[in-house]
């Protein structure tokens, strides 16, 4: 059997590229609006309902609207935009967020795509919520820094164009009126009774990313150290092949003491990692941006929606 896949918003970042994820799969048949009719609604329509399954690729707005386009029952949908991940009737797409989201996510038609900080606290701070080591109550911190693709096509040209090379060389912080986007969902999801404090960056490289989440000991609900946290996750993420816990490897795992935000891009992968000093511990994700903190995400959802293997045409 062939699924019919349409890919909606197929010419921004993150629906090009899971249009690069699919391509050769023969057991899929990719729906194309030529780029000149892609802004005809009723062709976008008419594929929108022929679908077995759609992945939104669109701004807050547009997904919305094209929501309201799928009179379908039968057709799934998968969104990468942030309008519906704070909605009770979508399923978020952590297939590892606990031991029923796979289950959840591979008997719903409706499933939102987690944002790419939001995947990398969610994974980090989730499993010690739920093991009684951080408290809902506790406000917590995150630092992030991304590649520049997050900010999409626009953001891409204005890094990459040749007048810009000496502009943005530094690291920039940015949403610094601290209420990024993400932060509804982290609230949502991890049911918190605080807004965590966040401070998202971009960096001068293209994609992979590091999201930093600090813990301080004195407020922990119960003690913990790295050691303690890192047993903790090896149990939480046991057989999830593409969450990697590095275990006491610290010093090979780092580059002379520096992390990469690069070392998983095109991979599916989040790698966490634990550090630690007598007050303070500090548990990095590091992933692909446009990997488990995008398209890949969504293929990963559209693999468990459709009965697939969960890895197909992912990297690991």
């Amino acid at each position: 059997m062939k699924y019919k896949i349409f890919i909606d918003g197929h010419y921004g970042t993150t629906g090009l590229k899971i249009d690069e994820m699919l391509s050769g799969r023969e057991e899929l048949e990719i729906l194309t609006i030529p780029e000149e009719q892609k802004k005809n609604i009723e062709i976008k329509k008419k594929f929108l309902n022929e679908a077995d399954l759609v992945f939104l690729c669109l701004p807050d707005n547009a997904s919305k609207e094209s929501v309201k386009l799928i009179t379908n029952k039968n057709t799934k949908i998968i969104d990468a935009s942030t309008v519906h991940r704070t909605n009770n009737d979508w399923t978020y797409g952590i297939a590892e967020l606990n031991n029923k989201q796979r289950e959840t996510i591979k008997n719903s038609k409706r499933v939102c795509v987690p944002g790419c900080h939001a995947s990398g606290f969610i994974m980090a701070i989730n499993p010690l919520i739920e093991n009684g080591i951080v408290s809902k109550s506790q406000k917590l911190v995150c630092n992030s820094i991304t590649g520049y693709s997050g900010g999409g096509k626009e953001l891409i040209d204005k890094y990459e164009d040749p007048k810009n090379k000496d502009k943005f060389l530094s690291q920039r912080p940015y949403a610094l009126e601290l209420s990024h986007k993400h932060l509804p969902e982290i609230k949502y999801v991890l049911d918190l009774e605080s807004t965590p404090f966040f401070t998202p960056n971009v960096g001068n490289f293209k994609q992979g990313m590091l999201v930093m989440s600090y813990l301080i000991k004195d407020e922990l609900k119960k003690e913990a150290s790295s050691d303690d946290i890192l047993k903790l996750y090896k149990s939480y993420y046991k057989n999830e092949q593409f969450v990697k816990i590095i275990e006491d490897d610290n010093e090979n795992y780092l580059d002379d003491g520096f992390l990469d935000a690069m070392k998983c891009n095109d991979t599916n992968n989040i790698e966490l990692s634990v550090y630690e000093s007598d007050e303070y511990l500090l548990v990095i994700s590091r992933l692909d941006n446009l990997g488990k903190g995008a398209s890949g995400a969504a293929v990963q959802n559209m693999n468990i929606m459709l009965g697939l293997d969960e890895k197909i045409g992912l990297k690991g």
